[in-house]
């Protein structure tokens, strides 16, 4: 199977699993998870792909550089940010899907002054309540959201999680659930659209699409293997 064949798959199983949920697969973005894997491969993917998700900051740097200059995708980090590679998170992608903390909110904010630009950015949440997992938890959530919301210089789009480390669809699917249910609150006490409710990876991106997931984050289907 090519990479070409394999994006068309995924898109099958989105549409499908869609119209279970009563939805349009149009209402959901494909983001090609591309860590470890070369600009020739990215390239192949990107115009049947919504975005690039990156891991790594040195990673997505090099990469860029590898791209050039002119039309692409766009660029979204998707894994946890040091405070030390903020500047060049900013400098790099489109998007930060994966803040976590005040203290990296406010890091951003002040970067993104300073390069004179507004920020995308989502606030990751540990719904799976696992250790190893990054993201808020939910407890502390609330005011992570008034910080973001209150910041000059960052535009929220929305939330994220990463479902837990099991094949249990009950127990991940509550986990998405989760995120649903503060994704709504949030909606609600903030007036904002918020459109992006970022759930599911390779494998359990349905069970996020049948919870309400509008992004999904697609590596190992798309791509194989590392």
């Amino acid at each position: 199977m090519t990479i070409e064949d394999n994006v068309s798959a995924v898109r099958e199983r989105i549409v499908r699993c869609a119209e279970r949920a009563g939805r349009r697969a149009s209402e959901i973005r494909l983001v090609g998870v591309t860590k470890m894997r070369t600009v020739e491969e990215m390239r192949r993917a990107a115009p049947l792909i919504d975005a690039i998700g990156e891991n790594r900051v040195q990673e997505a740097l090099s990469k860029r550089q590898e791209w050039g200059e002119g039309d692409g995708p766009e660029w979204r980090l998707i894994g946890h940010l040091q405070k030390n590679k903020a500047r060049r998170a900013v400098e790099v992608f489109d998007s930060v899907d994966s803040v976590d903390s005040m203290g990296i909110a406010s890091t951003l904010d002040r970067i993104a002054m300073e390069l004179d630009r507004s920020l995308p950015v989502l606030i990751e949440v540990n719904t799976a309540g696992e250790a190893s997992k990054t993201g808020i938890e939910p407890g502390d959530f609330p005011e992570l959201l008034d910080h973001v919301l209150n910041s000059q210089h960052l535009t929220l789009q929305g939330l994220m999680t990463i479902g837990p480390l099991t094949d249990d669809e009950a127990q991940v699917r509550r986990a998405f659930a989760s995120l649903r249910e503060l994704w709504g609150r949030a909606r609600s006490s903030s007036g904002r659209e918020l459109p992006i409710l970022s759930m599911g990876m390779s494998g359990d991106f349905e069970w996020g699409i049948l919870e309400g997931s509008t992004m999904v984050r697609i590596g190992t289907a798309l791509f194989g293997p590392r």
